[in-house]
């Protein structure tokens, strides 16, 4: 083989080369889209269910208190 054949050969394997990464970032790109969407989509989910449990949280400490308060009221009265 001269030269030119393996400049020509080597040309060939680094236009193929590029080619590769240049479709492997438009794949990686789409996933690392996708993968940001999911995650705002979990953190929009995990703050509804924390504002929930938050609720949940109040009515169980107000239920509490109230029992609290009455059966004090009840001994002491």
């Amino acid at each position: 083989m001269s030269d030119k054949d393996n400049l020509d050969r080597a040309l060939d394997i680094a236009l193929e080369a590029l080619e590769r990464i240049s479709h492997h970032e438009k794949e990686c790109g789409k996933r690392w889209s996708e993968a940001t969407i999911e995650l705002r989509e979990l953190k929009k989910a995990t703050n509804d269910h924390s504002v929930r449990w938050e609720k949940l949280a109040w009515l169980v400490i107000g239920a509490s208190l109230t029992c609290v308060v009455t059966i004090v009221s009840s001994v002491v009265f």
